[in-house]
């Protein structure tokens, strides 16, 4: 592929095999300091492929809220529905890592368009879907259509602006990566409630046509990415083979995993199996070939490969935290799943304030110190939302909670996701901002998986450890059981009143477990984030501004 540099047009880089070398990295000569630039402004540009990039996230989320009604409508049950969320999830995963090989097959922009017109057209079939099958046949298809938009929308992104302005452009696709997860349940259930759950499809469709329209008249190649139709035909079955069991057994394990008691079943451990021996022989596969499905050997490049790691985590916390909060509030709170989006909002706001802030640091700031910033806030916010979060949590705490808790975000996400393309080669922008993507998006189910799993966990705990002291013997119990007996007999609870006391003190008692639980589960994401610094702390000192940087291999 560094060929291709010498092909390129009049006025683009002159981008010899030498300029990836470390000395030219660190003493760039003129030539190399010359940037190619797309014909547009590259704002527009962003705003482009931001918009196609919305409407995929978007729809990784916006159906939850909606499966009872999906599942009702085409006659099937709660657990059957839930498989409109996996059948996408797993399509979607399978899809992100493979953009690479597409874009060099098909030149980036063309796989972009396709990406849109396969999603936009899936969009159409799925709100049109008679039965759960064809749903779930055309969710798989929406699912690989959007899977390439998101890798390729950054990668576009990363190469029509000049280094020392890329982060103000990531600061744009982190707000769509951030903010679309948080509004697409509100939104969905929305729709939902005053339409119909075809709806939170059909939407997709003018979005689509409009990205299609914008997409094919404002974006282009640079002059190093080269279709190479022959790849077509030399297409690496095997490892796209081992990705599909390996995504398809995580997913599904991840999934059905709290349902069906996690390694206790079966089930569960045979798709667990399938993940292990699919890792590991896609691993054991890739790295072997002349020219891989997914290319592996970036992980020799120190920065790429924490950032990796760091991704998946931020990725995982951003999921969890969209879902905690949510939960909290219509299981404990008594809020429907309208209010408790709306007690979101306030952290969108502050997202919109705070991107921008964050994507000019980057300019200014090293990457490395903007992400230890970032994890800090992290330890800060979780601690503050273990002691904020309980019964007497009111919409504007929770509320101010939201915010509080976005407000390390766009450090980390703007911080991680340039400094991952520090001191890779830029033909491989595309492998790098698949794998990036690809590790958040497996980071969101894992940790979703894990935090809903810990909150029952510790919940039960708790319960068990308050459940001691509702004995006869105890003091507090007998004198609130009284207070209570008393109450009810007053209400014309009569003979039943101490028995009511009885479950009144019972459902407090659980309440008040579910509450602990939450609290210890922030507890843990606080720990965690104080590894998290420790991690950051090794990230390559990158110069703000200034191009890729050869210290960023090992």
């Amino acid at each position: 592929m560094p060929e291709s540099h010498a092909n390129a047009s009049p006025g683009s880089v002159n981008a010899s095999s030498s300029e990836n070398s470390p000395k030219s990295m660190d003493n760039p000569s003129p030539a190399t300091l010359t940037p190619w630039k797309p014909r547009v402004n590259p704002w527009l540009i962003a705003a482009t492929v931001a918009l196609a990039a919305f409407m995929e996230v978007l729809d990784t989320s916006i159906a939850n809220v909606a499966l009872p009604h999906i599942a009702g409508s085409l006659g099937a049950s709660t657990d059957e529905g839930t498989w409109v969320l996996t059948s996408y999830l797993v399509s979607n995963a399978i899809v992100l890592p493979l953009g690479g090989w597409a874009s060099s097959v098909m030149g980036r922009r063309n796989f972009f368009v396709f990406c849109i017109v396969v999603f936009t057209v899936a969009s159409f079939l799925c709100g049109a879907a008679p039965s759960l099958p064809l749903l779930l046949l055309f969710r798989v298809i929406q699912g690989a259509g959007g899977g390439g938009m998101q890798p390729m929308a950054q990668a576009i992104m990363a190469d029509s602006f000049e280094p020392h302005k890329r982060g103000q452009a990531f600061a744009l696709y982190g707000l769509v990566a951030v903010l679309a997860p948080s509004i697409g349940p509100t939104l969905g259930g929305w729709i939902t409630d005053n339409f119909s759950w075809r709806w939170i499809f059909f939407i997709n469709i003018p979005v689509g046509v409009l990205a299609f329209i914008l997409v094919t008249r404002l974006v282009e190649d640079p002059p190093w990415i080269k279709p190479d139709r022959s790849r077509l035909f030399n297409m690496d079955y095997v490892g796209l083979g081992f990705l599909t069991v390996a995504m398809g057994g995580l997913q599904i394990m991840l999934d059905k995993g709290e349902e069906n008691d996690w390694f206790a079943s079966g089930f569960i451990c045979f798709f667990a199996v399938l993940f292990v021996g699919g890792m590991i022989g896609l691993i054991a596969w890739e790295w072997t070939r002349k020219n891989p499905l997914i290319n592996l050997k970036l992980f020799r490049f120190k920065n790429f490969a924490i950032c990796c790691f760091l991704m998946m985590l931020v990725g995982g916390v951003l999921n969890a935290n969209t879902v905690l909060q949510p939960q909290f509030m219509q299981q404990l709170l008594g809020y429907n799943a309208t209010t408790a989006g709306l007690a979101l909002t306030a952290g969108g706001i502050a997202l919109v304030i705070v991107m921008p802030m964050a994507g000019i640091a980057t300019g200014k700031v090293a990457a490395r110190w903007l992400a230890v910033l970032g994890f800090t806030l992290f330890v800060l916010t979780f601690r503050y939302a273990a002691y904020a979060t309980t019964l007497g949590m009111t919409f504007r705490a929770a509320s101010w909670l939201r915010v509080v808790q976005m407000l390390p975000l766009p450090f980390c996400f703007i911080s991680i996701t340039n400094a991952a393309y520090v001191g890779t080669p830029k033909e491989e922008s595309n492998q790098v901002s698949g794998l990036v993507n690809f590790a958040r998006n497996i980071g969101g189910s894992i940790m979703i998986a894990i935090t809903s799993a810990q909150v029952t966990s510790r919940s039960t705990w708790h319960q068990q450890h308050l459940q001691s002291a509702m004995q006869a013997g105890s003091n507090a119990f007998e004198q609130h059981k009284q207070a209570l007996t008393g109450f009810f007999n007053g209400t014309s609870g009569g003979p039943n009143a101490s028995g009511m006391a009885i479950a009144t003190i019972y459902n407090q008692l659980n309440q008040q477990a579910q509450v602990q639980g939450y609290q210890d589960v922030y507890m843990e994401l606080s720990w965690m984030s104080v590894f998290l610094v420790a991690l950051a702390f090794m990230l390559s000192k990158n110069r703000p501004g200034q191009g890729p940087s050869a210290s960023a291999m090992h």
